[in-house]
């Protein structure tokens, strides 16, 4: 009962619609040779961008991720826990599901690639895998930042968000307008830093306590949103598509800044009519559990796609009307059904191995107070290798060129063996039970 379920509810809304929205907009086309190919969407039926204003939920999973990481850590603090203890252990809860998924994914690429599988064939089921990876690697930086982030925030408050979208403001800029190499990657952590320093806000109660601000965030941001894609450079769409430059994804432009503002005030506008459904308890029954499975949701949701590709696209059995034609959007209510169908039942079987990964991160995460000074670097290299992988794997795929990715498996393989050694590294310095309540406060 001390959880915010409305928290919990942004979370699960947040991943449904990532799910719907990739679903929505993949399209799949068997050519004479019996290859399947993905059609771009957003770039072949261009008013189709439009739907990405509607899609595009994810500053909502930063603001969700910001108002929990803020409590945790406050707890964990006052408790008397380390950065160090924190940071690994919250890394630990979202590298432990991904390590396993990218290993089952990973052993199938090698098994593919050594049987003589197409490699355009499995380069794009390899990118189809793994174009959900872009979210890890910042969220897992923002959580390394929580310390300092939440520590400016005690000082500065609502200063902070703001002179964070200053500064992604003045990079987006370089970026638009000189074309200046590398500036632009600072706004993956600016832009979506904004709405997680805006979660540190909400939840000690600086955006609610002045009555106009969510009102004010709304319109504000959705105002700005508009003049920049109608006076400014910036396109609608706020997905990333192939050839259009500047993007509003990569990196994150003022587009996005404003748009996520503009989501964080309708978010806050819409809490008390949500909070009051969410107290109904057969309302919170049907969300609590995708809220419980919302990782292994994000994770594997393109597997149903696969096995529709699979079972109606090779054998010919789907349909192929013209890609944005009436026909097709006629097809995507029954493709969306069979891909639900299909994921409920991955969700069922891979119960096993989320109960499997519960009990692991129990054992491996490190105790909130870690500060052994010969092992401190431990967590911080182990993040860093796993962030540097992540993001290879988010930007090229699990079979880059149709190939195993090495290095990238490798790095990954790592960090979680180094952030998992902690607790082993804790327990050798300090034998004895664990201390139950810091770990609880964390």
């Amino acid at each position: 009962m001390s959880r915010d379920r409305y928290v919990d509810f942004l979370r699960a809304w947040a991943i449904g619609l990532v799910v719907l929205g990739h679903w929505l907009i993949t399209a799949l086309v068997r050519e004479p040779g019996g290859e399947i190919r993905a059609p771009e969407l957003l770039a072949t039926v261009p008013w189709t961008q439009w739907l990405t204003l509607g899609f595009q939920i994810m500053p909502l999973f930063f603001l969700a991720g910001g108002h929990a990481a803020g409590g945790s850590w406050a707890r964990a603090r006052a408790a008397g826990g380390t950065a160090a203890g924190w940071v690994g252990g919250r890394a630990l809860r979202l590298l432990l599901p991904a390590a396993v998924y990218s290993g089952l994914v990973l052993s199938a690429v090698g098994i593919c690639s050594a049987v003589g599988v197409d490699p355009n064939t499995l380069e794009l089921v390899g990118w189809a895998m793994a174009m959900q990876f872009w979210f890890l690697p910042v969220y897992l930086l923002l959580s390394a930042l929580t310390p300092p982030l939440h520590a400016a925030h005690r000082r500065w408050g609502l200063l902070v968000p703001v002179a964070m979208g200053a500064v992604a403001l003045v990079a987006d800029t370089l970026v638009v307008t000189v074309h200046t190499p590398y500036v632009g990657l600072l706004d993956y952590v600016l832009v979506w830093g904004v709405a997680y320093q805006l979660g540190f806000c909400w939840r000690d109660g600086l955006l609610t306590e002045r009555r106009p601000l969510p009102a004010a965030l709304a319109a504000g941001g959705a105002l700005a949103f508009a003049a920049l894609i109608t006076l400014g450079p910036f396109p609608v769409s706020l997905i990333l598509v192939t050839g259009q430059t500047p993007s509003n994804t990569d990196p994150p432009s003022a587009a996005m800044l404003a748009w996520a503002v503009a989501q964080v005030g309708l978010c806050l506008l819409t809490a008390p009519a949500v909070r009051r459904l969410l107290d109904r308890e057969r309302v919170w029954r049907a969300v609590r559990p995708v809220g419980g499975a919302s990782m292994t949701l994000y994770l594997w949701h393109m597997l149903p796609v696969l096995i529709v590709a699979a079972a109606f696209y090779l054998t010919g059995l789907a349909p192929e009307p013209a890609l944005g034609s009436t026909a097709w959007w006629g097809l995507r209510l029954p493709w969306l059904l069979v891909l639900g169908v299909v994921l409920a039942g991955a969700v069922r079987a891979l119960r096993p191995l989320e109960r499997g990964l519960s009990l692991l991160y129990e054992r491996t995460r490190p105790d909130p107070d870690f500060s052994s000074s010969s092992h401190y670097w431990l967590p911080w290299l182990g993040l860093a290798a796993s962030v540097t992988a992540l993001t290879r794997f988010a930007t090229r795929g699990f079979a880059p060129d149709g190939r195993f990715p090495v290095l990238p498996a490798l790095g990954l393989l790592l960090g979680t063996t180094l952030l998992t050694a902690l607790r082993r590294t804790t327990a050798d310095r300090n034998p004895g039970e664990p201390k139950e309540a810091l770990r609880e406060a964390a």
